[in-house]
């Protein structure tokens, strides 16, 4: 896709969310934590052959918080180099603004096509702070960002509206799941602006964030199982409420009370379904942990379920 003007890559992106589920690849490590460049390039290849409308590397999924520079250049690098122009590579970045600035120039040399700004680092802020933080990073790097709400960050209708007009603001992604305020920043918004449902595991609430105008989601599940995420977005977009309910209720509302078990289980288990599927994705970097024995075995049966509801296997 290439850099180009803010209107398009929000047009490419655009074009993305409305095809496919938007995907966050893992990062590869060894198992003695060192990244491993290769098997991030086999396993993402596979992801992107799947389809998705546009791809997110060094985010949450792929645990941005434990990367540091050079590694997160060689991610971007990579995730560019795979996508080869077939969709919007979007790279996240975080921490206070000086050091976000620092990551989106990397990603900028990269070739990114935009950034997703990543809740800052453990303090909260009044709502002119998050706005201030944002204005920071626009004016340090020449890509279009989407801010990410979520944690600590929740932007009220004023802030919103100031942060709509910051140049290169593109979207804003939801992970806090409130509906009420999120349909009073969806009216409050221009006409153009995008919207993703950032909830954790967004499946589960697909349905109720489209009732207030964004439809469009990451997929967590997408990770390591590309035909479920696929089938469930499929269904959803045909009004296939039997799928839809079948996949909820047989395999999306288990996995969340898997992943509710153990803080940090929102990474892990999706980098130990990964493994149990043969995708090079390696360990977790602490302080996240692996799945327990237990944990395991109860994943490789409900991700053999899910599979096979959609007509594939483990």
């Amino acid at each position: 896709m290439g850099v180009g003007l803010d209107t398009d890559v929000a047009a490419g992106l655009r074009a993305g969310m409305a095809g496919g589920v938007l995907s966050f690849p893992l990062t590869a490590f060894h198992d003695d934590g060192s990244l491993d460049l290769d098997g991030f390039r086999a396993y993402l290849a596979g992801q992107l052959a799947t389809g998705p409308g546009a791809v997110f590397p060094a985010c949450g999924t792929g645990e941005f918080f434990s990367l540091d520079e050079d590694e997160y250049r060689q991610v971007v690098t990579a995730t560019v180099g795979e996508a080869a122009g077939r969709m919007p590579v979007v790279a996240g970045v975080g921490y206070g603004w000086a050091q976000a600035v620092r990551f989106a120039r990397i990603a900028e040399e990269a070739g990114a096509d935009a950034l997703l700004v990543l809740p800052h680092y453990l303090v909260t802020a009044p709502q002119e702070g998050l706005v201030a933080q944002l204005e920071r990073i626009a004016a340090g790097t020449r890509l279009p960002l989407v801010a990410y709400q979520r944690g600590q960050v929740a932007y009220g209708t004023d802030a919103f509206r100031r942060i709509t007009r910051i140049p290169g603001v593109i979207g804003l992604k939801d992970g806090h799941s409130d509906l009420d305020r999120l349909q009073r920043l969806t009216l409050a918004a221009p006409d153009d602006f995008l919207f993703f449902n950032g909830a954790a595991t967004a499946e589960i609430q697909a349905c109720a964030y489209a009732a207030v105008g964004v439809p469009a989601y990451s997929s967590a599940v997408h990770a390591f199982a590309p035909e479920i995420a696929n089938a469930f977005f499929t269904a959803l977009r045909t009004d296939d409420d039997a799928v839809v309910d079948e996949l909820l209720r047989d395999f999306y509302v288990p996995l969340v009370d898997l992943r509710d078990r153990t803080p940090g289980y929102a990474v892990s288990l999706v980098k130990a379904a990964a493994r149990l599927r043969g995708r090079p994705a390696g360990p977790v970097r602490a302080p996240l942990t692996d799945l327990s024995a237990a944990d395991l075995a109860d994943l490789r049966t409900l991700l053999a379920t899910g599979l096979d509801l959609v007509g594939a296997a483990l």
